[in-house]
């Protein structure tokens, strides 16, 4: 629902979509078999939050404090996006995106390791089957490599408004797999949602002779998609997963991550094109430490955010970094008041924040 970051951080932004999918009260007499995912701070009704908690041993954070890791949180999100974009429109890091991948992977493991460690102890680490992790970390490859590509071929405004998309296609997934189910004032704001995000991908692609804008290619929205699809997938599989390996995000992003990076290096020479590496110029180098270096403070930051906050702050600050990368996107992109593309965003905004306030009135 917020803004999805282009790194295995996912991870833990996949946890505002999660954290606002409820189920029928009838659901939850359906033996422990069945999947179900309530609103709530407390344990019992929201045990991924408990369980980071648990792991940090440590009071909550101030309210100073967690407004610091907010504001750096949305910071680095949107610092991210426009620095990755950057890269992907050189067409020598456009066509290496399993590499970058595999480096983000690299980052956000290394340092999963040293904030595990008792210095730190910001969780306790676990160690799961690697037979079991494959099929996961297979999904965060896909979850952080297709939206990539959607980014490369796509404005940063309708790679942002396509993610929205996200919170509909979970809740599809879930209702159709696990039976669960939403308020019914729910789904009817998930609707301008879809029509927003349609509106957005038609006008978007739309090529505009003269135009200085750069425009989505039907390549960008395929890989955008394609994108959320495998998104929603891995945030439903995330909720499987703590459930049966009794792990919370970052115990399993521990394990996850260097998996992923084994599997795409054998990916990689298929696929990738390297650039020259001795003739990337500095600016470039420097880009891509920044990208690795915001990982790290979205790693971190939206892990207190979750832990110290709760779903319903983390939610409200992924919907600023969601306004915030638009409106900066829109005004990159050189585009006008005029165009039409404007309404489908103003839709799917509203449709995902009345979604929002009607998930947390039900809660309440």
């Amino acid at each position: 629902m917020g803004s999805s970051t282009l790194t295995p951080d996912r991870a833990l932004e996949l946890e505002e979509t999660r954290s606002l999918i409820v189920t029928d009260e009838k659901q939850e007499a359906n033996g422990p078999e069945e999947f179900s995912i309530r609103i709530g701070d407390e344990e019992d009704e929201h045990p991924e939050v408990a369980s980071i908690a648990r792991d940090t041993g440590s009071k909550p954070t101030s309210g100073g404090r967690m407004t610091m890791w907010m504001i750096i949180n949305t910071l680095a999100t949107i610092g991210i996006v426009f620095i990755n974009k950057r890269l992907f429109d050189d067409p020598s890091f456009r066509n290496a995106q399993l590499t970058f991948a595999a480096f983000h992977f690299t980052v956000t493991g290394t340092l999963l390791y040293v904030v595990s460690r008792p210095q730190f102890g910001m969780f306790q680490p676990r160690t799961a089957g690697i037979r079991d992790m494959i099929p996961l970390a297979s999904a965060m490859c896909l979850n952080v490599v297709l939206p990539n590509l959607s980014l490369a071929f796509s404005s940063v405004t309708f790679y942002q408004i396509a993610r929205i998309s996200l919170t509909p296609t979970v809740a599809l997934i879930n209702f159709v797999f696990y039976n669960a189910t939403i308020p019914r004032p729910a789904v009817y704001a998930l609707v301008p949602v879809c029509i927003g995000v349609g509106m957005v991908s038609y006008y978007d692609s739309l090529p505009q002779p003269g135009s200085t804008v750069r425009q989505t290619s039907t390549l960008g929205v395929v890989f955008a998609f394609s994108g959320v699809l495998a998104s929603s997938l891995y945030t439903v599989w995330i909720a499987v997963y703590h459930k049966k390996l009794q792990m919370n995000s970052m115990q399993l992003l521990f394990n996850q991550a260097p998996i992923g990076v084994v599997l795409m290096l054998y990916v990689i020479p298929f696929t990738d094109t390297f650039p020259e590496w001795s003739q990337v110029p500095m600016g470039k180098w420097t880009l891509i430490l920044m990208s690795g270096f915001f990982a790290c403070l979205i790693n971190v930051s939206q892990f207190l955010i979750i832990a110290g906050a709760g779903p319903v702050s983390s939610t409200v600050v992924g919907h600023v970094k969601t306004c915030s990368i638009v409106a900066i996107g829109w005004f990159v992109g050189g585009k006008s008041v005029g165009d039409r593309s404007i309404f489908g965003i103003l839709l799917a905004i509203g449709g995902i924040i009345s979604y929002s306030i009607v998930m947390i009135k039900t809660r309440g």
